[in-house]
């Protein structure tokens, strides 16, 4: 299955004409002709308008919503609507609501409040889908199914205690084997009987909270369990489409670097991957950077749906930052530079009641058209109509892969020691910022990906190492290529039982170093970092966690500068085939990560011709007939002016770029460069 067949990149968003009188919808279209919107997403949270009872289904509002959704030329990305349950079913069937870690029942109330294992939920759910499914396959209009949405949170009542031990036994297939891997001899904890093993929850003794255990194997377990619980949700409602429309592209919305759920183990029963972008602030265009990479890294590539972001700000933070003008455009065309092939909204028209009637939207409660908002949203609208089918289907020609492991992610945080301050995200935000800063294409990608293509390889806090991983990775050196990993790595295998053997465990030989020991140290700890290089030395700081390197053949890079280890090893390089492997053994700051790696990169000349002028972000798609794309971004306040490098024609604004020749770029500013030559 592909994506979605539209013409062009498809622009619009979520749509919920049932919350405003019918003389409003025709009053919506006029201004979404206005902006050039062409998609709209429906029906999302109707599952209580379209089965208001046990026994009782009503199209009627679904059905003229559709019916003028197609009239107007719109293409359609149709939800099942099961993205939260009725209060009819919470009141008829109690336990489809969750139950929280400490063990308290949830009444009806919230969005993610669905048990994933409750049998009535998933028997009606699915039921939903097959309903919905069935009564508008026909329709041309429907370019995609999107089910449930946004997938997340946990429950801990009883019927996900019965369904995680099938889980388990599923996996481990006897006793003896799931003990071995939960280490249970510690503290007398041998389980004898399959339902001796209880749920996570407040009230067993060995859990300390969700996200802190004695037994790290049984956490990880269960994380990795209620991630599949979601995804079964998932297939129930993709099977019941499929009955019924076999050929139509089936989706959900992730949330990009989203610790519950992990989005590897999901990526195969998309059809294509969609997200939701809502960063963490308003001036880290970095982070977005990685989360779109890490979206187009879950199907090998294959380009994604932006399905929601917000015009102006959102309201669900405690702060709601409104995006300066110029922002929602370039970040936009951010998501396009990185691979997305649709660029949507939350919301197309602002709710006016509930805990999102201050959430952006294109078009106000006022309806007006001529707001800074709608403005820049008719612009962006009109530029991908200019730009018509040339990005579609187009890829990143990536020669840098960096590698993101939810396993990893969760055995490090929840791991007692060495430091409940390491937060597995931001280690790899500063290492992936690195290789963004220098202009190099990046493709995020699991440990399980073929690595054959890359000639650098950035591995930060891989904690767990599955499978043949070390291999593949030395084969990398082996053939010229560089490695890059950091303090933490190679520490456990898949069951987080530590290896016996020299840290760090099966990639010591690549690396040329041991670790006997490691120091952690509160956050204003400060351990200066001496980095030499083949130019003038520079001195960078380190944080958190300190390990002692014993270089085995490694050259030494980088030392301490205090403590009783000053003049030891914090960053190595291994000469290891024809490549080498390099270790970062202390938390150096944003500055000390860049200069390692923009060190290796330029080994491979891989560091981008506009790395050198601030603020500008590079990425190429190549389209499938060749075409070069190269987008320009301009993230910077004030004007800025550089060289081309290459030449060809701007796509938005039609003037021709001759290498050589000074580009002006103003604050924001997008170009989309077809590359002549």
């Amino acid at each position: 299955m592909n994506l979605p067949a539209t013409s062009k990149v498809s622009f619009g968003g979520d749509y919920n004409p049932a919350q405003w009188p019918e003389e409003v919808w025709k009053e919506d279209y006029r201004l979404f002709d206005a902006a050039r919107i062409d998609t709209v997403t429906l029906g999302v949270f109707d599952w209580a308008l379209t089965q208001p009872g046990p026994q009782v289904y009503d199209f009627s509002v679904l059905d003229r919503i559709v019916e003028r959704a197609t009239a107007e030329g719109r293409g359609i990305c149709l939800a099942t609507g099961t993205g939260a349950h009725p209060a009819w079913l919470a009141r008829a069937h109690p336990e489809v609501t969750r139950t929280d870690f400490e063990g308290r029942r949830h009444r009806f109330g919230q969005r993610h409040n669905s048990c994933p294992n409750s049998p009535v939920f998933r028997r009606l759910s699915a039921e939903m889908a097959r309903r919905v499914a069935r009564r508008y396959a026909g329709n041309p209009s429907i370019v995609a199914w999107h089910v449930g949405n946004e997938y997340g949170g946990a429950c801990y009542c009883d019927l996900c205690a019965a369904a995680f031990r099938d889980w388990l036994r599923a996996r481990y297939g006897t006793l003896d084997a799931l003990n071995a891997a939960w280490y249970t001899t510690f503290w007398s904890h041998t389980l004898g009987d399959w339902e001796e093993i209880e749920a996570p929850s407040a009230l067993t003794e060995h859990w300390r909270g969700p996200n802190h255990t004695a037994f790290q194997g049984i956490t990880l377990d269960y994380l990795r369990f209620m991630s599949d619980a979601m995804l079964t949700n998932f297939r129930d409602e993709l099977a019941a489409i499929r009955e019924s429309s076999p050929d139509v592209p089936v989706t959900t919305n992730f949330m990009g670097m989203y610790r519950p759920i992990d989005y590897h183990r999901w990526a195969a029963h998309l059809d294509f991957v969609s997200w939701d972008n809502y960063p963490p602030d308003d001036h880290s265009p970095w982070w977005m950077a990685l989360a779109h990479d890490l979206m187009r890294g879950l199907k090998d590539g294959q380009p994604f749906w932006l399905m929601e972001q917000t015009p102006s700000y959102t309201a669900s933070r405690d702060v709601n930052p409104l995006k300066r003008p110029g922002v929602m455009r370039l970040w936009s065309w951010q998501a396009v530079a990185h691979g997305a092939d649709a660029v949507l909204f939350f919301q197309l028209r602002a709710s006016r009641g509930a805990c999102e009637k201050y959430h952006g939207a294109v078009i106000g409660h006022a309806g007006r058209p001529d707001t800074r908002v709608f403005r820049e949203v008719a612009q962006l609208g009109a530029e991908l109509e200019r730009l018509g089918p040339t990005v579609l289907g187009a890829r990143t020609p990536a020669r840098v892969a960096l590698l993101f492991d939810w396993d990893s992610w969760w055995a490090l945080e929840i791991s007692d020691g060495p430091s409940r301050h390491l937060r597995y995200q931001q280690i790899v935000v500063a290492y992936h910022r690195a290789v963004w800063e220098a202009g190099a294409d990046v493709d995020v990608v699991p440990v399980t990906a073929d690595l054959s293509r890359y000639d650098v390889v950035v591995a930060p806090a891989l904690h767990m190492l599955k499978g043949d991983l070390p291999r593949r990775l030395e084969e990398v050196a082996e053939r010229g290529g560089s490695v890059v990993t950091t303090f933490l790595s190679g520490r456990v295998d898949e069951n987080d039982h530590a290896f016996l053997m020299d840290v760090p465990g099966p990639l010591g030989p690549l690396m040329g170093i041991r670790v006997d020991e490691w120091d952690a140290r509160e956050p204003e700890v400060v351990n200066p970092v001496h980095l030499q290089g083949s130019d003038s030395p520079v001195e960078v700081e380190s944080r958190l966690l300190f390990e002692l390197v014993i270089p085995q053949g490694a050259e030494v890079v980088g030392t301490y500068r205090a403590d009783f280890y000053a003049g030891t090893p914090a960053v190595t390089r291994n000469t290891f085939g024809a490549g080498d492997g390099w270790y970062v053994a202390a938390g150096l700051d944003q500055e000390g990560v860049s200069w390692v790696v923009r060190r290796v990169l330029d080994r491979h000349d891989l560091v981008g011709p506009y790395a050198d002028v601030p603020n500008l972000e590079t990425a190429v798609r190549v389209a499938p007939d060749g075409t070069r794309l190269l987008f320009l971004l301009h993230h910077g306040d004030e004007p800025a002016e550089t060289t081309a490098r290459s030449g060809g024609v701007d796509l938005l604004s039609g003037d021709r770029v001759t290498r050589g020749e000074p580009i002006r770029l103003g604050p924001r500013a997008v170009l989309v460069l077809r590359e002549t030559g």
